[in-house]
């Protein structure tokens, strides 16, 4: 195989290229079961009487920086407050 040649640099490019695309589309295949495992424990919880909706709010929060979490329930609160919802 003569590297000079334009097509020999072509041939490892497609294959690079494949070789990107194929894993990519692995990752989404893994991703997708990973987010029906994830459909599955929130099924379980809320056959156990859990509110998903909420938990889904503890996950969000604990995602989060404690002092970015105080800031939003402090103005919450004043903005509750203004509104005479205390």
């Amino acid at each position: 195989m003569d590297e000079s040649n334009p097509q020999s640099s072509y041939r490892v490019t497609a294959d690079e290229l494949r070789q990107f695309i194929e894993r990519f589309e692995r990752l989404e295949s893994e991703k997708k079961d990973i987010a029906d495992q994830q459909k599955e424990v929130m099924s379980e919880a809320k056959a156990r009487g859990y509110d998903t909706k909420v938990m889904r709010k503890v996950i969000s929060l604990r995602k989060r920086d404690k002092d970015d979490i105080a800031e939003e329930e402090a103005v919450l609160e004043m903005y509750k407050e203004a509104l005479g919802m205390m």
